[in-house]
């Protein structure tokens, strides 16, 4: 109840911030497909990696790409441990600038995720934090500095089981999430982003898993005044290696 709590007061938020600057949203539409690769170690310990496109929609442009591997340890039955590494390519923020260059970020990433079993639905309750390293650019070129910013991000997700058959089941995920930056850069927006996500995740196999979601992105940009507003279709390959422990 705690939680519901919560995930109502996190969207009641960020719709109040969406209600005071709807004069300043840029309206996009994206597509985001991922694959995720899980490869246990031990019995506790194992290794996570991804790669992310992502694209607009209209007109037709890529974003950025993502490269992200982490590992994680599942200390008790309640929690769950991780840390690693994220790389960005990003090619632009507006589908129509397409610059001459790339701007680079580097992310250090770790969280701790409280996880719960109520009924027949899991509760997981992730608290991460980020160290962003991004390159500097003017409108022309890469500058020879980057920007540093810690971002703290708080996930409260919902996963249920909507029909299992066999080896082979269908579920759902429900999911909201807050992120704030923290840095000298980040005056203007410490309030970074709010996104609310939907989606059904079908397992042909317990090993592999394909979800398709819905994903509302609202964004602060880094002049404080403005905003994105992205609606994000997202489709995922879960793969997770199959291997005697």
């Amino acid at each position: 109840m705690k939680s519901c709590r919560l995930l109502f007061l996190l969207v009641l938020t960020s719709q109040i911030l969406a209600g005071q600057t709807k004069k300043n949203i840029d309206q996009q539409t994206l597509t985001w497909i991922r694959y995720y690769n899980i490869a246990p170690l031990t019995e506790k310990w194992s290794l996570h990696s991804e790669f992310d496109n992502r694209s607009f929609i209209n007109p037709i442009h890529e974003n950025l790409w993502v490269l992200r591997i982490q590992g994680r340890h599942r200390a008790t039955k309640l929690i769950d441990l991780g840390g690693g590494f994220t790389y960005f390519h990003v090619n632009t923020q507006d589908p129509n600038r397409n610059p001459d260059f790339s701007v680079p970020e580097y992310r250090g990433q770790q969280d701790i995720t409280i996880i719960n079993d109520i009924a027949k639905i899991t509760l997981h309750n992730r608290l991460q934090l980020e160290e962003r390293f991004i390159q500097k650019a003017s409108k022309t070129e890469l500058l020879d500095n980057f920007s540093f910013s810690f971002r703290i991000r708080y996930r409260l997700q919902s996963t249920f089981t909507i029909w299992e058959k066999d080896k082979q089941s269908l579920k759902g995920t429900i999911s909201d999430e807050i992120l704030f930056n923290f840095g000298k850069d980040n005056k203007k927006n410490t309030f970074d982003q709010n996104r609310i996500y939907l989606a059904l995740r079908y397992h042909p196999t317990p090993n592999i898993g394909l979800e398709l979601g819905y994903l509302n992105s609202f964004q602060r940009r880094a002049s404080g005044i403005d905003f994105y507003d992205r609606d994000i279709m997202r489709f995922t390959i879960y793969h997770k290696i199959n291997r005697k422990m």
